[in-house]
């Protein structure tokens, strides 16, 4: 099987993906330790907010990097691989620095839910797209 441009793209974003989850996992961990919590969040802001920024990344990027898959899977151009893959990678590093700074309502915070969102629609209406013969 040949590997095309698009699996190439999906990749890149399926990798760099990884490496954000792996970085805000990091984030608890050192919370943890700062804050000796082994479960939970102990009462502690920075730890509540570290958990949440992981925690959402894991809510949204699994779907959305299984959306681009199929997409290159599907033959979508490289360029929109690499579009949606950014969009998503932005918006999620966007929230969660938004979220790891402040429990509140932020800029980062919400550039980085109208990205997500964004990307998950162009992302749906293109698999659709793809999906009609």
């Amino acid at each position: 099987m040949e590997i095309t441009p698009s699996a190439h793209a999906a990749a890149l974003w399926v990798g760099l993906h990884l490496i954000l989850l792996l970085v805000l996992s990091v984030l608890v961990v050192r919370q943890r330790q700062q804050h000796h919590v082994v479960i939970g969040d102990g009462g502690v802001p920075a730890l509540t907010q570290a958990i949440r920024a992981f925690g959402n990344a894991t809510e949204y990027v699994p779907t959305g990097l299984i959306g681009l898959t199929v997409l290159a899977l599907a033959g979508a151009s490289p360029l929109l691989v690499h579009v949606l893959g950014g969009a998503l990678f932005v918006g999620r590093a966007a929230h969660a620095v938004g979220l790891s700074r402040s429990g509140e309502s932020s800029l980062p915070r919400t550039v980085g839910v109208v990205l997500t969102w964004v990307a998950y629609i162009a992302t749906a209406v293109a698999l659709i797209f793809y999906a009609i013969p």
